[in-house]
């Protein structure tokens, strides 16, 4: 489990052996990735990483860290090659743009010893997977997955937000690769991948695929900044922004004097005593805790007044 005692102060989160993220987009004789620098999805996979900590988080119950691994693009069946032979959920999420059909799909990948170990702590027990895992999931191990999935959905779903309109819907969750639909071995994929750890644990992974025939509506989001041009802001918006930034009232105060006295003369003082105070021709204007600048006492329309003489401003340190 994430915070299992027994896998304390584990080495570097990136133990696990996977080959380096290509930019270039070739990967031995065949073209995988053709869209060039994959900076953008994998600043996108940087702000998922945040959104998938908050599903995580209230599953186990405790803080957690997670983080977004260097991208792979590899074929599908070289990522299945890579993992271990043991149970593994495959969930397919769907993948729509607004009203349109379903033009694709990701894949969502958890072991399944995480999963089993989720399912406990979800019927209130302690985080414990059993010693042998089973072959496939049992009804309540699915729908584990399938919650998860439909969680998933809503961060992810924000995450691409900037990009384009995507809709993501969860399917039937495999426990065998090879069943999965839409999807054979040659296709080429892009791996995300997220770590999730607990204090000092050892992480656990769990992927994200992205098929590349799927992302490749979107290339032009994807090889363009993430943050593009600015809208222009809404007139009215904009208006009303600065009539009520323009409404806040802030206090305006000034001291005249700060006279300091023993502690003798307070304990006797008595009602007809006089403080004498003294102060210069100026006095300071205050806005809060900011000085605003200093101006003279008198009087204005039969009422004591200051008239601003001169206004503070602090430029590299110096009072001007």
């Amino acid at each position: 489990m994430v915070n299992d005692p027994a896998t304390m102060k584990a080495p570097d989160r990136r133990e696990r052996p996977r080959r380096e993220a290509t930019h270039q987009g070739v990967l031995g004789p065949a073209k995988l990735n053709p869209f060039g620098d994959l900076h953008t999805l994998q600043h996108l996979s940087a702000r998922l990483a945040r959104g998938i900590r908050g599903v995580f988080e209230p599953l186990l119950r405790e803080e957690i860290r997670c983080w977004a691994e260097p991208l792979v693009v590899q074929r599908f069946a070289d990522y299945r090659a890579e993992r271990s032979d043991g149970l593994t959920a495959w969930l397919p999420m769907a993948m729509t743009t607004t009203g349109s059909i379903a033009h694709g799909q990701a894949l969502f990948v958890m072991d399944g010893k995480f999963v089993l170990e989720l399912l406990d702590l979800f019927f209130g027990g302690t985080g414990a997977a059993p010693a042998v895992l089973p072959n496939e999931f049992s009804p309540a191990g699915e729908a584990m997955v399938a919650r998860i999935g439909s969680m998933i959905e809503v961060p992810l779903k924000a995450t691409w937000e900037p990009l384009a309109k995507i809709d993501f819907a969860p399917g039937h969750v495999e426990s065998n690769a090879a069943m999965l639909a839409d999807i054979d071995g040659e296709d080429a994929v892009i791996v995300t991948r997220f770590g999730i750890a607990a204090g000092d644990a050892r992480p656990v992974f769990i992927d994200l695929l992205y098929s590349v025939a799927a992302l490749k509506p979107h290339g032009a989001s994807l090889t363009g900044k993430v943050v593009g041009k600015a809208a222009e802001p809404d007139p009215a918006w904009q208006t009303g922004l600065t009539r009520a930034a323009m409404n806040v009232r802030f206090a305006i105060r000034s001291v005249l004097a700060e006279p300091v006295v023993p502690l003798s003369l307070l304990l006797n003082l008595k009602a007809g005593d006089v403080i004498p105070i003294s102060f210069g021709t100026e006095v300071p204007i205050m806005v809060g805790n900011d000085r605003l600048g200093s101006g003279t006492v008198g009087t204005s329309n039969g009422h004591a007044a200051i008239q601003i003489t001169q206004f503070a401003r602090i430029d590299e340190g110096q009072m001007q």
